[in-house]
């Protein structure tokens, strides 16, 4: 099994992260879903658990400890504060310890944020659609004004995500955004969601050296990650995890 870890969040004892590839252990784990960790792709329901228990017994997390949301592209975010499936929202956050919070992507931008002083994590599902919605901003405010949170204490990643050269748009997207982050080509417009998201972060006060931005690029690395772009409607998913452990492990 192949599992992404964070250098940035490597610093932090207390807090466990990983994100899945297409790589893993069992001899299920072929085209087209590999080893895919989505119910609604097609796969089969029992590998796609079986999936999911040994990615997070490798990371050492309980897979009944584990908070899933259905993502719907939109700025929904949502605090929780219990396992299970916490309904239709692309934004998690939660101070409780132990407790699992996941984005699924084959391309979108997914972003975790730790905040090392008031311990409390949030994982983002941030596609072009989240991304106009400015669903980062939102939960940096919501964190803000509900948590009094502080954007310099802050510890963020960016994950894998497809990469502005191999993400085209139409012109009707490309110019709903801050056009230093659209790239045009040849009447072809390229955009960057994970660039325009590290800009957020940094307009809105988290230190740079606080951020860890992914190169790994999902329609470039055919036989690391998944890609929707890439492999269409049978493309398998990968989820990103993060927790804080408790005070007994």
């Amino acid at each position: 099994m192949v599992i992404l870890k964070s250098a940035i969040f490597n610093q932090y004892p207390n807090i466990v992260f990983g994100f899945s590839t297409k790589i893993g252990n069992n001899s299920h784990c072929k085209p087209p879903y590999h080893f895919n960790m989505s119910l609604s792709v097609g796969d089969d329901k029992n590998f796609v658990e079986q999936n999911r228990i040994e990615f997070y017994k490798e990371l050492g997390l309980d897979p009944d400890n584990i908070v899933y949301q259905k993502q719907i592209h939109t700025d929904n975010i949502k605090y929780v504060d219990k396992a299970g499936f916490a309904g239709e929202s692309d934004a998690l956050i939660t101070d409780k310890p132990n407790l699992g919070l996941v984005v699924g992507t084959a391309d979108c931008t997914p972003i975790f944020m730790y905040d090392q002083n008031k311990q409390i994590i949030a994982a983002i599902h941030s596609g072009w659609r989240s991304t106009q919605k400015k669903i980062l901003l939102k939960t940096l405010h919501t964190l803000a004004n509900v948590f009094t949170s502080n954007p310099k204490d802050l510890i963020v990643y960016i994950g894998p995500s497809i990469s502005q050269m191999n993400y085209e748009v139409g012109e009707e997207v490309a110019k709903q955004f801050n056009q230093n982050f659209v790239k045009e080509e040849n009447n072809k417009f390229y955009l960057d969601v994970a660039g325009l998201n590290c800009n957020i972060l940094i307009e809105e006060g988290v230190p740079q050296k606080n951020i860890q931005l992914s190169n790994f690029c999902t329609y470039k690395m055919k036989n690391l990650l998944h890609s929707y772009r890439r492999e269409g409607a049978a493309s398998g998913r990968a989820i990103g995890v993060i927790a804080m452990k408790g005070l007994n492990g």
